[in-house]
């Protein structure tokens, strides 16, 4: 689900803001590695994971909005996930990780947002959270939210995010299709010279490798030299990072890469998993810029690793005392393998669904599928 906050106001709409609709990176033969997607090739192919989305739009200045990741169908905060993190480059403002890291879960749904409006969403999350039943008495809560910085084309001083804004990505989270491109959180950000956005992508693996699936979604807003599947795409089209003088655009930015999973992992496994994220991202030809947060938040929704919280007052062995089942080290190689493939591939798609976008007095091109179809058939890739 998509909602576009105007000027009049929060209207809801049934599909994705972008007219008329681009092709994802599969549809024109782009399919990194070698195990299957999911059945919507998107994070939401591990069970229970929901995504929603708010786009903001004001006049002709304000791009911006929210994208929800919310883990299970219940409460995270009362059946709580394992989660880890995993930091590439660390210009960033990731808020909440200091617990996640420390006690290696998550307790609330991850936002991502606009640099200026990571306070406003976590306050407003908190709000949403305390009010939830099970949640008399909660005291403390530590809400995750990440971001990139969204200020060309987004007058990110305005911090035009507002509760309504993140109730209603939470809310309208759903699981399925994920809308991407210039939507949610991604509604005003640039990738390599081109406009960014969401993207998502999953893998299957096969039954004999364990039949884990992991879906990856990413927000782009990051620079370099473009690359797809090694074709030289950026070069090609005379636009990267250092072209000309080492003082122009310097490759700078970020990209947020939120990693889910149903295979049974703890915290530990999950940071090593995150870890293959950036793997995927330098595929596509991220140099990690000084000037680049490049972050992986990475769980898992397998029930034999959640963490329930006791009830107040509790106090019986099995309010303290947890049995798990973890997959062992020597099965994990597999899902490393599905992480770099669907990372990679939800950033071309955060590319390839973006269309042109005018705001703050600045537009970004769309990236031009036309011309990548040729480049792509150039380099001996043959696009459908």
């Amino acid at each position: 689900m998509v909602v576009l906050a105007l000027s009049m106001g929060l209207v809801p709409t049934g599909g994705s803001a972008q007219e008329p609709a681009r092709p994802r990176a599969r549809d024109l033969g782009v399919a990194p590695g070698i195990f299957a997607p999911g059945r919507f090739n998107a994070i939401t192919d591990v069970a229970g994971v929901k995504v929603g989305h708010t786009t903001v739009i004001e006049g002709d200045r304000v791009r911006t909005g929210v994208t929800a990741i919310l883990p299970h169908e219940g409460n995270p905060f009362l059946d709580r996930v394992p989660a880890a993190l995993h930091v590439g480059n660390g210009f960033g403002k990731l808020l909440g990780v200091t617990q996640l890291r420390e006690l290696g879960e998550l307790e609330t749904p991850i936002l991502l947002t606009c640099t200026l409006c990571v306070w406003k969403a976590a306050d407003a999350m908190v709000e949403w959270m305390l009010a939830r039943p099970g949640m008399a008495g909660v005291g403390s809560i530590n809400p995750v939210v990440g971001e990139t910085n969204d200020g060309g084309l987004n007058a990110i001083r305005e911090r035009a995010i507002r509760p309504e804004h993140v109730r209603a990505a939470l809310e309208g989270a759903t699981s399925g299709a994920v809308t991407e491109g210039a939507v949610g959180a991604g509604a005003g950000t640039v990738a390599f010279g081109w406009k960014g956005g969401i993207g998502t992508s999953s893998r299957l693996l096969p039954p004999s490798l364990g039949g884990y699936t992991v879906g990856v979604l990413v927000q782009s807003n990051f620079g370099g030299v473009l690359q797809v599947l090694g074709a030289p795409v950026g070069k090609e089209l005379g636009r990267y990072a250092f072209k000309g003088d080492v003082e122009d655009e310097k490759g700078d930015g970020s990209i947020m890469m939120v990693v889910a999973t149903d295979a049974p992992l703890s915290d530990r496994n999950l940071e090593r998993l995150a870890a293959r994220a950036i793997m995927g991202l330098a595929r596509t030809g991220s140099s990690a810029s000084n000037g680049s947060g490049d972050y992986v938040l990475a769980f898992s929704t397998a029930t034999g690793v959640r963490r329930a919280v006791a009830a107040p007052g509790d106090t019986s062995r099995a309010s303290y005392m947890r049995a798990t089942e973890e997959l062992a080290n020597d099965a994990v190689s597999a899902l490393f393998q599905g992480v770099v493939e669907a990372t990679e591939e939800a950033i071309y798609n955060s590319l390839f669904a973006a269309t042109t976008v005018t705001s703050n007095g600045r537009t970004v091109q769309a990236l031009p599928i036309e011309q990548v179809r040729e480049i792509l058939r150039k380099y001996g890739i043959a696009p459908r």
